[in-house]
């Protein structure tokens, strides 16, 4: 996967309350796949206080959305972009923009 929290990704995919939004990645699920960004794919869930103090009753709150159908946007250029990698001479490997080839 190449996406890791922090990054700043745009929704490719969706109706049109969504697409074309971009969000601050809040967790990353590689195994699963998915991603869950922060504004995007919002859900409403009934919750009961599990104990005091805990939010209750209907409570708006990201889902999870599948990793192909949120794309990178490169914090340099600031356009979604494909995200190569670039290998150094001592073998550490750096994520870079396909558009711009500045790494990230």
């Amino acid at each position: 996967m190449n996406i890791k929290t922090g990054d700043t990704v745009v929704l490719l995919t969706g109706d049109e309350k969504y697409r074309g939004k971009s969000g601050k990645v809040l967790e990353v699920s590689p195994k699963e796949g998915k991603v869950i960004v922060e504004g995007l794919n919002v859900v409403k869930k009934h919750m009961k206080p599990r104990k005091a103090g805990d939010p209750s009753g209907i409570i708006e709150t990201e889902s999870a959305i599948y990793a192909s159908k949120v794309q990178l946007v490169c914090p340099k250029c600031g356009e979604p972009t494909r995200v190569g990698v670039k290998i150094y001479e001592d073998g550490k490997k750096d994520r870079m923009c396909k558009k711009c080839k500045e790494t990230f």
